[in-house]
């Protein structure tokens, strides 16, 4: 046989044209959201320069915002936007997870299209609907649980209320309007979002996996750890982490609940606290001049939170993507 017919051919492929346009559109839309995310960014960036050449690092070690006496800082905001976005992870993730695993696992199938379908609906409710109903029927009964709280474990100093917590009179007013109630309303509103993102990869579980787990001795909680956990590591993750990003940046609820307070408290059941997103709503209507770029460069400092915290949620995924960590 000659040399000539062993050269290897060389293959050519070309894209069709439907292939070839659903390429443009995927990359022209990719490119389009990183173009509107990296322009939202500039803009603040542009607004908020006046602000941080000012006050330079004081803008963020400064508790107060008072423009009238010169004082303006994200300390007290920034604070408040974490412990509330906290609280509510804390609450919501292990409600998310267990209730994504009993629709997806243990559910009969009946009941699951309407588990489902109201998860799905809670989703679609608007902040301020949570907002009127952690106000007006949440927080009535929750002062009383962070009482409890308070009069067993306020030796710690983040449970520490200022007040006699064993008082004859009880002093509800100041146990009305903290964090801790603000958090479990975010809860709230983030636990549909990360249980709908757990619960459609929890079903892609493969089914062949499953039975081999059954077929071995597995009980049904055996198949949940051996092969529905694992598989489902990813969206677990990116449903927490979507979760976060939307209490770090929720704004209506948190303002009809919490008393502004400028300054960094740590005793999360007591009244008072303030986020990052319920500042801007509360100040924007009457800021003018230096004030409206200071509300930006908070703003700014918001936007640099959620993009790191999406990075890292990204890079987690990544890392652990569903299916990957799958054995019998």
């Amino acid at each position: 046989m000659s040399e000539e017919t062993l050269t290897p051919r060389r293959l050519r492929s070309s894209l069709s044209p439907s292939d070839l346009a659903f390429r443009v559109i995927a990359r022209s839309g990719g490119g389009l959201v990183l173009l509107i995310t990296g322009g939202i960014g500039v803009f603040l960036a542009y607004q908020a320069k006046p602000t941080l050449q000012r006050y330079g690092w004081r803008f963020f070690t400064e508790q107060s915002w008072n423009p009238e006496a010169n004082k303006i800082g994200v300390a007290a905001v920034l604070f408040g936007t974490v412990v509330i976005a906290a609280i509510a992870i804390l609450i919501a993730f292990p409600l998310a997870l267990w209730t994504a695993l009993y629709i997806s696992e243990w559910a009969p199938r009946g009941l699951k299209k309407t588990l489902v379908a109201v998860v799905d609906l809670m989703v679609a409710v608007p902040s301020i609907v949570y907002g009127l109903w952690g106000f007006f029927l949440l927080q009535p009964w929750v002062i009383h649980v962070s009482r409890w709280i308070t009069t067993w474990f306020g030796w710690i100093p983040l449970f520490k209320v200022d007040t006699d917590p064993r008082a004859a009179v009880f002093d509800g007013a100041t146990y009305a309007s903290s964090a801790f109630i603000a958090g479990i309303v975010v809860a709230m509103m983030v636990l549909p979002i990360a249980c709908a993102v757990m619960r459609e990869v929890f079903d892609q579980t493969p089914q062949g996996e499953r039975e081999a787990a059954l077929a071995l001795g597995s009980t049904s909680w055996g198949v949940v750890q051996a092969v529905v956990l694992p598989f489902g590591r990813g969206g677990i993750i990116g449903g927490t982490m979507l979760g976060l990003g939307r209490a770090l940046g929720e704004t209506i609820a948190v303002v009809m609940i919490v008393s502004p307070l400028f300054e960094i408290n740590w005793h999360v059941l007591q009244s008072g606290s303030i986020t990052i997103s319920s500042m801007i709503a509360l100040r924007y209507g009457e800021a003018s001049g230096s004030q409206l770029h200071a509300l930006m460069a908070a703003g700014l400092v918001l936007f640099v939170i959620t993009l790191i915290v999406n990075l890292i949620a990204g890079f987690v995924v990544a890392r652990s993507r569903s299916g990957a960590g799958t054995e019998i």
